[in-house]
């Protein structure tokens, strides 16, 4: 297999929409409040904050209405370190997506309103691809942004193949989602747009709704043997020639209660990380995102693929104890974790 060299000292690009958050407040459920909690969010941006906090240079591309909520909402990425030169405007709105935190037994529930968004609008040649890199080594996108219009998936077909024009390494969170396409949707888009990619980032559910592969797995009982997975990566790694198939390793034993560890493959070894006992939970969304930041983060900077699986898992663990969408913690931080410091004890 003919391997890509990645890139470590150039700006890492994502592509994706950056939606308003508004929560229930206090594990309320949406018919029990009168308020909610409003911050930002979306998984490519979610990969962008955890990497401008761990000191890499990153530019967030995407379309905004030229308005105060998305001038806040830009405020805000550039309040965490992200280059938002890549941003356009135009359109009418923001995506919106609602979310009621699940607790015990009961899930967490997300309602997306972002049909006709600014994003959803945007159209080929409204972004100058060329330009966005010209200076980059790294370029990331997930699932998500395809789904969202057939415009959208084209637009992602197009950055991807600038992409390669300029030698930069791509990666990919599969990152289905089923309240925005079906898997025989997933699978006619998502199969042909492997070809450029290098780093491939998944779940269980992701792997088989999106590329057809099924591990054997079973995260809804807690048992997710690292085995199973293995003949899944081999196969991967031939067909689309990846550099590195990489699998988060979820167990859902609650809404407030998993265990945590991954998976990666280069091709010749795999290596598994160690476990995290994660309880309670406070905000697991943007933990996949978080991880994608932190493997992101390992393969430019760490000697081993090993030490870059284990730097994402901890960054990926910490971030559900982190409110909101963003990973605000600290390469220190994820790096006293991974080191063997899980006594969170006040630090003086």
């Amino acid at each position: 297999m003919n391997k890509k060299q990645i890139t470590t000292n150039k700006k890492v690009v994502t592509f994706g929409e950056v939606m308003l958050r508004l929560t229930a407040p206090d594990f309320l459920r949406f018919s029990q409040t009168n308020q909610m909690i409003a911050t930002y969010g979306g998984s490519e941006a979610n990969v962008a904050v955890s990497l401008a906090n761990f000191g890499i240079s990153t530019e967030f591309v995407t379309r905004l209405p030229d308005n105060a909520v998305a001038r806040a909402c830009i405020a805000s990425l550039r309040a965490n370190g992200l280059g938002t030169e890549g941003i356009v405007f135009g359109g009418k709105r923001m995506g919106l997506y609602f979310l009621e935190s699940g607790a015990a037994f009961r899930n967490s529930n997300v309602v997306y309103d972002r049909e006709g968004s600014s994003f959803a609008t945007l159209r080929p040649g409204m972004i100058d691809w060329e330009k966005i890199f010209s200076d980059a080594g790294w370029f990331h996108w997930s699932g998500i942004t395809p789904a969202i219009s057939d415009k959208a998936a084209e637009l992602t077909r197009l950055a991807c193949e600038a992409a390669k024009r300029h030698g930069v390494t791509v990666s990919v969170d599969l990152n289905f989602r089923k309240k925005l396409w079906t898997k025989e949707k997933a699978q006619s888009v998502m199969k042909p747009l492997m070809k450029y990619v290098d780093v491939c980032i998944g779940n269980e559910e992701d792997a088989e709704l999106c590329l057809g592969f099924k591990p054997d797995a079973d995260v809804e009982s807690g048992h997710t043997d690292a085995e199973g997975y293995k003949e899944i990566f081999r196969r991967m790694s031939e067909e689309f020639e990846f550099s590195y198939v990489i699998s988060t390793l979820r167990e859902s034993f609650s809404a407030s209660h998993n265990g945590w560890k991954a998976m990666i493959y280069n091709g010749k070894e795999f290596y598994v990380s160690k476990h995290y006992d994660i309880d309670p939970i406070v905000d697991r969304v943007g933990g996949g995102d978080s991880f994608s930041g932190g493997i992101i983060h390992g393969l430019l900077t760490k000697p081993t693929q090993g030490e870059a699986l284990e730097f994402a898992v901890a960054a990926s663990a910490l971030k559900h104890t982190v409110s909101g969408d963003f990973n605000l913690v600290s390469v220190a931080e994820v790096e006293a974790l991974a080191g063997g410091d899980a006594s969170g004890r006040v630090q003086r």
